[in-house]
């Protein structure tokens, strides 16, 4: 069940963060409305709650168990894939994430908050489609 939640919300949340960036990309030279804010946020939101799902599969997975009894080099790409690269970056994209909606407010120019959107969110959505495991989405 909770895999199937979690693959299921990571639609959501690849839409949500592929919007995210576009938007901040294409309204550089915009005026910076609470549509922006509530969309960065909401974004945030739906990641955040991402890696709590993903967290709770990647405990009881078999890539994790695997890992847990063979160690690095007991696995296959594939498996580490899943235990090792998938998490590892999936975790930094969402700490980039958190940066950059922080820093974002701090900023005092439309142009500003949405370059630090662009460019944190943007660098998330990069590493998000490197670890994406596509053989399970399809």
């Amino acid at each position: 069940m909770m895999t199937m939640m979690h693959s299921f919300w990571a639609y959501l949340a690849l839409v949500l963060l592929l919007v995210t960036v576009l938007k901040a990309v294409t309204s550089l030279k915009k005026e910076f409305k609470n549509i922006d804010l509530r969309l960065a946020l909401f974004t945030l939101i739906v990641l955040h709650i991402q890696l709590l799902l993903g967290l709770g599969v990647y405990f009881s997975s078999p890539a994790y168990k695997s890992l847990k009894a063979n160690g690095m080099s007991g696995i296959d790409s594939y498996t580490r894939l899943l235990a090792v690269e998938h998490p590892i970056l999936m975790l930094v994209a969402i700490v980039l994430i958190t940066i950059g909606y922080s820093k974002h407010k701090k900023k005092t120019t439309a142009k500003s908050k949405f370059k630090t959107i662009a460019i944190f969110y943007g660098i998330a959505l990069l590493l998000v489609l490197t670890r994406i495991p596509w053989g399970q989405w399809f």
